[in-house]
């Protein structure tokens, strides 16, 4: 071929010097490199529009994003890096100086290197975009932006020192010294990476969301934020809580929201003179009561021990519901209707008294 063109060349414009040398190279192989130049950006051009035309008609009939991202990586190739690869391709067809050969392995080198670390950051983002348009919790999103984030700067960090260690610069040292500083840094900011990661253990642990309501130690109300560093919750009497979340996840936590149906047992007590067999119509009587509740489910009712200044009966049923509201209604209900029903039978509820016995000699 490229004898055909020098023929060509030269029956056009005789008399050309072809075996004199140009800075090492002669003639023909200046124009051999330029025609492979030219060829080679012919080729990579037609090659991305064949890629992208492939991937955009294979894109139209398939729902899943897979094509669309790689469509997105392949765009991410500019045609600053076709033109150099093409020219890099050229300049083998020459002799170069070895300052010249290395310059052009560098830049080819690091530009791959950054081609590869962005595709790895268009991965990054497609996942980190894909989890978050199916999570409703804001703080699981935070999450995985930051992660995403963190992911990023690891992957250029790894892209530096594969270049720098390909270029013959020696890396130990500079990871070493990287790890130190880590170490160093992880001492400085123990308690914020602290709450950073409780933040991560929290959402893949989800103990508890947005919405929930929950107690921790003697603080109790409603999760309104989970953040990177605390969680904000919204107590009973209307100020915010702010709870770092190294704190929650130590700590035990009681979460409201997963309750379905809540289990009550509470006491009574009666006075000792109450005759037994009264005592004996009262489970019965309040399992009528409880029965009439609505949203509750009665379990049992035994006389359970003699106390100190009372006859002690106790009492177990269900709430079908996980509103306190209507579970302190339902226990309203049940007092109010035990109290009726020991006044229509005579029962005297027990208070704590003292009796004084005095002995005449």
């Amino acid at each position: 071929m490229t004898a055909y063109i020098i023929q060509t060349i030269d029956s056009l414009v005789p008399g050309i010097p072809w075996e004199r040398s140009f800075f090492g190279n002669s003639a023909e192989e200046y124009i051999t490199s330029f025609f492979v130049l030219v060829f080679s950006l012919v080729l990579f051009g037609v090659f991305q529009s064949a890629v992208l035309g492939t991937l955009k008609r294979f894109a139209r009939k398939t729902k899943t994003e897979l094509d669309d991202l790689f469509i997105r990586i392949v765009k991410s190739i500019r045609p600053p890096f076709y033109v150099f690869l093409a020219l890099y391709v050229s300049l083998r067809f020459l002799t170069l100086g070895e300052f010249v050969e290395k310059a052009a392995d560098a830049v080819l080198l690091v530009w791959i290197a950054y081609q590869a670390a962005l595709a790895l950051q268009i991965l990054i983002d497609f996942f980190v975009k894909k989890r978050n348009s199916l999570e409703d919790d804001e703080s699981a999103k935070n999450a995985f932006r930051i992660g995403g984030s963190v992911a990023k700067w690891v992957v250029w960090i790894f892209a530096a020192l594969f270049v720098l260690s390909n270029l013959g610069i020696e890396v130990t040292s500079f990871i070493a010294g990287l790890g130190i500083g880590g170490i160093a840094v992880a001492f400085a900011l123990q308690n914020i990476l602290s709450d950073l990661f409780s933040s991560f253990a929290i959402y893949f642990d989800k103990p508890f969301k947005v919405g929930d309501f929950i107690v921790v130690g003697t603080h109790s109300g409603t999760v309104e934020k989970i953040g990177i560093k605390s969680t904000r919750i919204k107590a009973l009497q209307g100020e915010e809580v702010i709870l770092s979340n190294r704190e929650l996840t130590s700590a035990r936590v009681q979460n409201f929201k997963k309750l379905r149906e809540r289990r009550v047992a509470f006491s009574f007590g009666i006075i000792y003179e109450t005759p037994t067999e009264k005592m004996k119509k009262i489970p019965s009587f309040v399992k009528d009561v409880v029965k009439k509740t609505e949203r509750v489910r009665f379990d049992r009712c035994h006389f359970k021990a003699f106390g100190d200044f009372a006859l002690i009966f106790e009492t177990v049923y269900f709430v079908e519901s996980d509103d306190y509201a209507e579970y302190m209604d339902a226990q309203q209900e049940i007092n109010l209707g035990i109290k009726e029903a020991f006044e229509r039978e005579s029962i005297e509820m027990a208070y704590p008294t003292t009796t004084v016995r005095i002995a005449k000699e």
